[in-house]
């Protein structure tokens, strides 16, 4: 089957199962998973799409998201797209109208089931967060591997007339980043993304180079990302003062004016200099952190980073990791986070030995493996570990001994980092750089990966099974085997409802 009709399948497959498409309110999409927003959330099958051989899950969280994988998720998104426009012409249903009682309703609906799934408005910060840097992560990737390729290139002397052309292109992104974060920092808190991009292009502006501020000289890009966002939050607050008293005849005229002049003043003499400070200590901290308690550190961060993840807490991460880049060329905490997808990786193999009877958790592993090695550790997260309750246990343990070894080498002055964030296991190498030679680098991360692959695997195969874990599922009877990969997207969702992990 041609890879068009593939990706269209998938989408003819999945629109039915969440009600078609009169039910579909909006379609997005972040890098592995397909986020819809629905009307009417009981008309969802939720084992039927399970059952889809592309998904490998489902999570309910503020929208309604279905696991796909990279690349998948980028196919498949405009195809379902096409398909839900194409039913609601078929059916004469004009796109979405919103009067102010649904809104309302929907509203109320949404703080019903936020306020089930506990969540805070810490959390729903985070969230806000992540939504401004995750569409900025193709860029990164993109320009990474150029700048790890220019520098492989440049080591070797090979085509020199060449190298500063891909120089510029692996810089360009970099260089201008803090216009990226403003405008999307405006678009997510509700202002004009344009204002917000053009008040944080003041960072990057080098005329500031002739402004004093502090006592102090400023740099331009001083202040990074961290200075961008803060710049851009106030130009919205701004302007959504400037909406409220400005005269409507004014308004085209005086609001972006006035937006821009008083953030941007603000930005100048006061949140490039503070936010410089911040950017350069969460630097210094990184690197001390590394330098001096790189094993234990390491150790913590590779073991807690999935429960992390399931706490939604990791996405305080990204602004973090992009200020690393943004200063040191790369972030030294992702080959070390990287290495919690190992540990599900060695673990994964542990039970596929242990459960020698149950050939549907076994071809589980068997689809999820190759997307385990090259960093998508859902497949066997939802549906294998953390089902299982222990061996998601044992597997954090693997992935702390990964993160410990590649912490160690960082204690000892070999720095091991990554260019861009998103990717991680196999899929990070063209990624990676550091301070002493890129073999080094490859070597070491390398053999963290190989680190947690073993350290998972004997943890969960020696203790990752009590005696009524292996009698209830090392048998042949598929009930058990699917109740276990079914249960593991409503797990990881958070969901009160969920079923509770398996004899931990």
């Amino acid at each position: 089957m041609a890879t068009e009709d593939k990706n269209r399948a998938t989408a003819a497959a999945i629109l039915p199962l969440v009600g078609g498409a009169a039910n579909v309110e909006s379609i997005a999409h972040c890098m592995t998973r397909l986020r819809l927003g629905l009307h009417d959330r009981s008309l969802v099958d939720d084992e039927a799409l399970k059952a889809i051989p592309a998904v490998m899950g489902v999570v309910e969280d503020d929208t309604y998201q279905i696991v796909l994988g990279p690349g998948t998720v980028a196919r498949v998104t405009p195809e379902f797209e096409q398909l839900v426009e194409e039913g609601r012409a078929s059916a004469g249903t004009p796109a979405p109208v919103h009067t102010a009682e649904e809104l309302a309703d929907k509203g109320a609906a949404l703080k019903a089931r936020q306020k089930a799934k506990n969540s805070t408005p810490f959390k729903l910060f985070l969230r806000r967060i992540a939504n401004i840097f995750v569409p900025l992560i193709p860029a990164l990737i993109g320009c990474g591997i150029i700048a790890g390729l220019n520098g492989l290139l440049v080591n070797l002397g090979w085509l020199t007339s060449v190298t500063p052309a891909l120089a510029a292109m692996a810089s360009g992104f970099m260089a201008l980043i803090a216009v990226f974060v403003g405008y999307n920092t405006a678009k997510e808190f509700g202002g004009t993304p344009i204002l917000g991009g053009a008040v944080a292009a003041i960072i990057v502006f080098p005329g500031v180079a002739n402004i004093d501020a502090f006592g102090q000289t400023l740099a331009p890009g001083q202040g990074g990302v961290l200075g961008a966002l803060g710049a851009a939050v106030l130009a919205v607050y701004v302007e959504k003062w400037c909406r409220r008293w400005v005269p409507e005849a004014l308004d085209v005229l005086v609001t972006p004016t006035l937006t821009v002049l008083i953030s941007g003043l603000v930005t100048i003499f006061g949140l490039m200099y503070v936010a410089g400070e911040v950017s350069s200590a969460i630097g210094t901290f990184a690197n001390w952190l590394l330098s001096t308690g790189g094993a234990g550190a390491g150790f913590l961060l590779g073991g807690f980073f999935l429960p992390l993840v399931m706490l939604g807490l990791h996405q305080a991460l990204i602004p973090i990791h992009t200020t690393l880049i943004e200063q040191q060329g790369f972030t030294v905490l992702l080959p070390i986070l990287a290495m919690a997808g190992a540990g599900q990786v060695g673990a994964a193999a542990a039970v596929y030995l242990r459960l020698p009877r149950n050939e549907s958790i076994r071809r589980t592993i068997r689809s999820a493996m190759p997307a385990g090695l090259l960093g998508v550790g859902e497949p066997l997260i939802y549906g294998v570990s953390l089902p299982l309750g222990r061996p998601f246990i044992t597997a954090c343990v693997g992935g702390a001994f990964g993160g410990g070894f590649v912490g160690l080498f960082n204690q000892l002055g070999d720095s091991v980092g990554s260019t861009a964030i998103g990717p991680s296991g196999w899929a990070l190498f063209p990624l990676l750089d550091g301070n002493h030679g890129l073999g080094s680098t490859i070597a070491i991360y390398a053999g963290g990966l190989l680190v947690g692959y073993v350290a998972g695997f004997v943890a969960t195969y020696f203790f990752g099974f009590s005696k009524s874990l292996l009698a209830e599922f090392n048998v042949s009877q598929e009930p058990a085997a699917s109740t276990v990969a079914a249960t593991g997207p409503a797990a990881a969702s958070g969901d009160s409802q969920a079923k509770e992990p398996a004899g931990v």
